[in-house]
């Protein structure tokens, strides 16, 4: 008996929504495994990182406001990805939004109503719009292999943040401490739901979600992606071109991280200092594929990660595993989320071994 893949005529509808549902489940399976093998109690462990988020409701506005950068930088990565253009840079273009919203505050500080709050949201989108633009231009006019050119461009957004933030930009009444000084009232999201800290950054990810997918599944520009992505010869004869898809591609990535850095600082932080890169820029490359490109699926996938964010502390009190817990976790999601593709393209097929032809007069 031997096994052999198929090339499916049409990839299976139901094999996509199920694998990314059975990598959450092994990712579990293996978690337990890895625990218990190194001597931690690795049911527990995975039940603090994967359930009690959910349970606790405490824990649901945590969870609520580590999955809204990690949904909106997820949509943007997702229209990219679709597209075959891999920005692979979101974590330097969120770092960049973030930086331009906190410049337009200084500089409109005295500024009251939503005028300075407004204007910060899109110099976020621009700052991380920007940032992406280097890439596009690299790779549209030189070739330059985008995943190089945007991950490098990371290194240099948190070289000028280190640089602002311990020289020019640092608050004079911060005690010495390498950090922007604090928004003004004006400069800062409201609160959806008093009592909590769900800022309207939540409301942002869950709204852009639904325009993503109307974009997405209603017009030609979201047709022009699928296109270019499934079949770029099929697109230059069909009339679009490719360099601009780039160029949109990154750009809306781009604008997308940096909305998500600046609503960060406007939302939850308040301020810039050196812990601000959070990795959601890494994070949600694998939302975006955990979540199958689709819109939908990746305001689901940035919830699941971001219960195993919230999860991950939880579990450093209970069980005492490392910080970097999380991490390994989402790395494993992500390598099953990639191997199971193998799935959705192929059918899997069980052949009997033929017998040898048998020559007359032998």
């Amino acid at each position: 008996m031997r096994i052999r893949l198929e090339k499916r005529p049409e990839p299976s509808k139901l094999i996509q929504v199920i694998t990314p549902i059975a990598s959450v489940l092994l990712t579990m399976l293996l978690g337990v495994i890895i625990f218990d093998a190194i001597g931690i109690n690795g049911q527990r462990a995975v039940v603090d990182i994967f359930i009690t988020p959910l349970l606790a409701s405490y824990k649901w506005q945590d969870v609520a406001v580590k999955a809204a950068p990690l949904i909106i930088i997820g949509l943007g990565l997702s229209i990219g990805n679709r597209a075959n253009v891999w920005n692979i840079g979101a974590e330097g273009q969120y770092i960049a939004g973030a930086l331009a919203g906190a410049g337009i505050g200084m500089v409109t500080t005295g500024a009251v109503g939503w005028i300075s709050i407004t204007l910060m949201l899109i110099g976020g989108v621009i700052g991380g719009g920007a940032w992406a633009a280097v890439p596009a231009l690299l790779k549209t006019r030189y070739k330059v292999n985008e995943i190089l050119s945007s991950l490098m461009l990371t290194y240099v957004a948190l070289q000028l943040l280190s640089y602002l933030i311990g020289g020019p930009w640092k608050d004079p009444n911060g005690r010495n401490f390498p950090q922007t000084a604090p928004l003004t009232a004006d400069q800062t999201l409201p609160i959806i739901f008093p009592g909590t800290t769900i800022h309207l950054g939540v409301g942002f990810a869950v709204g852009l979600a639904l325009i993503f997918w109307l974009i997405m599944s209603r017009s030609v520009f979201g047709f022009q992606i699928r296109v270019v992505g499934s079949a770029p010869h099929a697109a230059r004869h069909g009339g679009f071109n490719t360099n601009e898809t780039v160029w949109l591609a990154m750009l809306i990535g781009g604008g997308m991280a940096g909305l998500a850095g600046v609503l960060e600082l406007t939302g939850a932080l308040k301020s810039i200092n050196l812990g601000f890169p959070s990795g959601y820029g890494f994070t949600a490359i694998i939302v975006s594929f955990l979540g199958r490109l689709n819109p939908i699926g990746v305001l689901i996938a940035g919830i699941v990660l971001a219960v195993t964010y919230v999860g991950g502390q939880v579990a450093q009190t209970t069980v005492h595993i490392p910080n970097s817990t999380a991490g390994i976790f989402q790395a494993m999601m992500l390598f099953f989320i990639l191997a199971s593709d193998i799935l959705v393209r192929y059918r899997v097929r069980f052949v009997g071994r033929t017998a040898p032809a048998v020559v007359p007069g032998e």
